[in-house]
């Protein structure tokens, strides 16, 4: 059992005071009630002769007052703190709960990793607070190459568990620091902070090596290919809108070379932002 303390029972107290005066007036009603029928008196020659000067105390009446009086601020003291407890552990598991639906909120249910909402609420992050250090924090944009033929010949069983296979190895591609997110469909992106554009080129190379070799699902060996477009935080854009547009520009024009990665580029992609 827990020690009890006096500021445990001045905060159970402070918590809860209706309840508290209501259990210590019962406590004293019950005191009081079974201090007369012990002593064999009823309430008004009870008060007459401990009024009188003459009137003693007994020894055994002062040890049954004593352990009479500790019972009820025994009792009193253990119902409080009960009561602390118990509003304690309701309020921890309010705070899981919320916790765990804010992280169902933010978690895409088929591949387990982190949703849109989630890497736009990051993404929003980085572009107010970018680094200090002179690095720069990239999103890459990943879209798959063929996984729509998997889908149409194999059905979307099949293509759900290529999905959770490619979102496994996205995750062991990723450094600890990284956010990986599946954003919709076939497309997933990557966030990683700290980062130039030569170390950019090898993150997104080593996503890119990820599919390298079949996925096996549905009992056949499939090929997935992909896609990487690059923005890169603060130069590509002060938004997160931004940035997941001009990452987007930049994927649709590697998709032309197929399996290609590409950075954004102003100049290049004018004309799509108009």
């Amino acid at each position: 059992m827990d020690t009890i303390t006096p500021r445990m029972l001045r905060e159970a107290i402070a918590t809860d005071p209706q309840a508290s005066l209501q259990d210590a007036l019962l406590l004293f009603g019950l005191m009081l009630a079974s201090m007369l029928l012990a002593l064999q008196y009823d309430l008004f020659f009870f008060i007459d002769a401990l009024s009188a000067a003459q009137r003693k105390i007994s020894l055994a009446e002062s040890i049954f007052l004593t352990l009479l009086l500790t019972a009820s601020i025994l009792i009193f003291t253990i119902r409080r703190l009960s009561d602390r407890r118990r509003d304690i552990a309701l309020k921890v598991a309010a705070e899981t709960e919320l916790r765990e639906l804010t992280a169902l909120a933010m978690q895409d249910p088929l591949t387990g990793l982190f949703n849109r909402r989630a890497l736009v609420d990051a993404l929003t992050a980085a572009t107010k607070s970018p680094p200090a250090n002179g690095t720069k924090t990239a999103l890459f944009m990943f879209d798959l190459d063929g996984f729509k033929r998997i889908n149409d010949f194999n059905g979307h069983a099949v293509g759900d568990e290529v999905l959770a296979a490619i979102a496994g190895r996205f995750e062991a591609a990723a450094r600890p620091s990284d956010l990986v997110a599946r954003i919709g469909g076939d497309e997933f992106a990557v966030l990683s902070y700290n980062v130039d554009q030569e170390s950019a080129t090898k993150i997104g190379s080593r996503f890119l090596k990820s599919l390298g070799s079949r996925i096996r699902a549905g009992g056949h060996l499939h090929k997935v290919n992909m896609s990487v477009g690059v923005a890169l935080i603060p130069d590509d854009g002060a938004t997160a809108e931004e940035i997941l547009h001009h990452a987007d520009l930049a994927m649709y024009r590697a998709k032309e070379q197929r399996s290609a990665l590409m950075f954004f580029e102003p100049a290049i992609d004018r004309k799509q932002i108009a």
